[in-house]
């Protein structure tokens, strides 16, 4: 690891679970810093959802790669005992229980700051720590309905649609990030720790500023898109995305399609009133984009710079010309898994390269000696199953 990223030195103890919170922890670590994965003996309940192979998700790996893993009980006094004997040596603490639950296992934001007032505390939950929907419980789907995000994303016929990313949760997770890098900023000046209290139901909503904007301006009418044409379109064998922004992108496009009697069409002349006569604009370029494969067409708009895209699928964006040029996907080779090759923080500078993620106390040995405990104390815990080592075969079994 390089001593020269932004994190280097940064010490972090993650109890989340699932995907805000781990993702947060996760970008800290391709910045450098130093991060404890902490799992129950049933492992973090990221690994069981979505595609599993084995022990991992593909949640699980992409939100955890690089970092240690620890595997604890904390349902004991011992266990309580030694994960705050943990979160005392840490600069950051990241959480994402219930309100209240952190608490109960010994390790909440006051407990801890009496002790170290250095600390960095990051609280993650779904509807925040008090109020009438402090216990809802809350995912990415909920939050995409309650906030909205759903109704932004409605159909032609005015049905809302969940976006299908993990977008509340991995809103979340950069938000928080960044709010945790800022207080880090801080305490170099002040000395002090904080806490920060943050919420998917917050960052779901912040990320739609405009559109609740609109919103207000278009008195209460669902937006959708803000300019037309503006669409996908299926051409002889694919799909484009192909839309114009303003009257002189319009104008290119007419060029591109052959289109010369579109720009003095009165119907055509502003923005406003092609939204208005979108239907038989987009009518228009889908029969015409019909006649012949994506490729002429990419061609033809890239000649009069015309904004538009081929809708791909992940195996066409790993092959795009610009992946390549900016190094962007990074290989992993992820025991019982195989080989991935996957995204880090955009910009190569300032960033580690990706690493597996760990198996269900994986580090927990190594993670307890540096943390000062004798072999002694280590035996015994995991004699009593506090804790859990995993075996060979656990970090090993091909796939």
């Amino acid at each position: 690891m390089s001593l020269n990223l932004p994190f280097s030195g940064l010490r972090v103890l993650d109890i989340s679970q699932g995907i805000a919170g781990p993702y947060c922890t996760q970008i800290l670590w391709q910045q450098g810093a130093h991060v404890i994965k902490v799992e129950p003996p049933e492992g973090d309940w990221g690994r069981n959802v979505g595609v599993v192979r084995g022990q991992h998700s593909a949640l699980s790996i992409s939100y955890n790669a690089g970092k240690q893993g620890l595997c604890l009980d904390a349902r004991s006094v011992v266990g309580k005992d030694l994960l705050r004997r943990l979160a005392l040596q840490a600069d950051v603490v990241v959480q994402n229980f219930r309100p209240g639950v952190a608490q109960r296992l010994g390790v909440g934001y006051d407990d801890l700051a009496e002790v170290k007032p250095q600390l960095i505390y990051v609280s993650i939950s779904g509807y925040g720590a008090d109020g009438p929907y402090a216990q809802a419980p809350a995912s990415d789907s909920v939050m995409q309905a309650d906030t909205g995000l759903m109704f932004a994303n409605q159909d032609t016929d005015g049905n809302p649609r969940r976006i299908g990313l993990l977008l509340a949760d991995i809103s979340t997770a950069l938000y928080a990030a960044q709010q945790l890098a800022a207080a880090l900023y801080q305490r170099l000046s002040t000395g002090s720790g904080t806490h920060l209290e943050i919420s998917l139901f917050e960052a779901c909503a912040a990320l739609q500023i405009n559109d609740m904007a609109a919103f207000t301006l278009a008195s209460g009418r669902p937006v959708g898109a803000v300019s037309a044409p503006n669409g996908v379109f299926p051409t002889a064998n694919g799909q484009l995305s192909v839309l114009a922004l303003n009257d002189d992108q319009f104008a290119r496009l007419c060029r591109a399609l052959d289109r010369p009697d579109w720009p003095s069409d009165p119907r055509f002349q502003t923005n406003e009133k092609r939204m208005a006569a979108r239907d038989y604009l987009h009518k228009e370029i889908a029969l015409q984009l019909a006649q012949a494969p994506s490729e002429v067409w990419v061609a033809r708009l890239q000649q009069y710079d015309v904004l538009h895209a081929p809708v791909r699928d992940y195996a066409s964006v790993a092959a795009h010309p610009q992946t390549a040029h900016l190094d962007m996907l990074q290989t992993i080779e992820q025991p019982g898994v195989g080989t991935l090759r996957l995204p880090g923080l955009p910009g190569i500078k300032g960033r580690q390269a990706m690493q597996p993620a760990p198996a269900i106390g994986q580090h927990t040995i190594a993670i307890l000696s540096e943390a000062g405990l004798d072999s002694n104390e280590i035996s015994e815990l995991l004699n009593s199953a506090v804790v859990k080592q995993a075996d060979t075969a656990e970090v090993t079994e091909p796939a």
